[in-house]
C-alpha cells in the first residue's frame, strides 16, 4: 500500500489534505446529491479505507469532515486508521443544489431547461432556486478553511468533503475565477494538497498537489468483477 510521507509543516503555514468522499450509487448514476444525505456504496467504502491507510504516515494531526453521511463515513475510516477524533463541520457540506437535488443531469435539463441553461453559464451570482450561488458557496468554503487554518498553524489537517467544495478550494489556491470552466478533475477519495501560508497579516492558499490516486490502485483491483 502506497503511503504519503510529508515533511514537518512550518509554524507560519497550515497544510491541508483535502479528500472528496468515496463513491455513492448516485455518483455512478450522475444524480445530483447536494445536501441530500447518501451513504457510500461498496466501492466507496473500499476507497475510504484505502485513503485512510495511505495517510497513516502522513503526519495528519486533525480530521475535519462535512457532516453529510458520505463524507462522514469516509472520514470515520481515516479517524479509525490514524487514531484521531473526528470534527464535523456543516460549513464543509456540498453546494445546495435546490430544485436539482435528487435528479440526474439529463432530468434537470428536461424539467428545468431555462434554469439549467443559466446554471451552465457559471454565472457566479446565480442561485439555483432553493439552493446556493457559486459566490455563496465560495464564501462559505473560504471562511471554513481560513478558520481551520487559523486554529491550527503549523499542523497538517485532513478535510473530507465534497466535489463542489474542492472546486472552490482549487480556485482559491490557483487564482481561477468562479466563472471559469472546470478543467481539473476531482476524483472520489483522491488526495489534494494545499497550504495556507501567512506573511505578516496576510495569507494565501497555495496548491501543492492535486488528484493523487496511487493509493487507490491496489484496493480497487481487489473488488469483484
Amino acid at each position: 500500500m502506497a503511503q504519503v510521507a510529508i515533511p514537518q509543516v512550518p509554524k507560519d503555514m497550515t497544510r491541508f489534505c483535502l479528500v472528496r468522499h468515496g463513491e455513492t450509487d448516485w455518483n455512478t448514476q450522475r444524480r445530483i446529491q447536494g445536501n441530500l444525505d447518501l451513504p457510500l456504496n461498496a466501492t466507496g467504502m473500499v476507497q475510504a479505507h484505502a485513503a485512510a491507510r495511505g495517510l497513516a504516515e502522513a503526519g495528519i494531526e486533525l480530521i475535519y469532515s462535512s457532516d453529510l453521511a458520505r463524507a462522514r463515513q469516509t472520514a470515520e475510516a481515516a479517524a479509525q486508521h490514524i487514531g484521531l477524533p473526528l470534527i464535523l463541520c456543516e460549513q464543509l457540506r456540498e453546494r445546495r443544489f435546490g430544485i436539482f437535488e435528487g435528479l440526474t443531469y439529463d432530468e434537470v435539463k428536461r424539467r428545468f431547461p431555462d434554469v439549467y441553461a443559466r446554471f451552465e453559464t457559471r454565472d457566479s451570482g446565480f442561485a439555483i432556486p432553493q439552493g446556493e450561488s457559486l459566490q455563496q458557496l465560495a464564501a462559505r468554503v473560504e471562511n471554513a478553511l481560513r478558520r481551520i487554518a487559523g486554529d491550527h498553524p503549523g499542523q497538517t489537517v485532513l478535510v473530507v468533503t465534497h466535489g463542489g467544495v474542492l472546486d472552490i478550494a482549487y480556485r482559491l489556491a490557483t487564482g481561477r475565477t468562479l466563472d471559469t470552466a472546470r478543467d481539473f478533475v476531482i476524483p472520489n477519495a483522491a488526495y489534494n494538497w494545499i497550504d495556507w501560508q501567512t506573511d505578516g497579516s496576510h495569507g494565501r492558499f497555495v496548491l501543492r498537489a492535486w488528484g493523487e490516486l496511487l493509493h487507490l490502485d491496489e484496493a480497487l483491483d481487489e473488488l469483484p468483477g
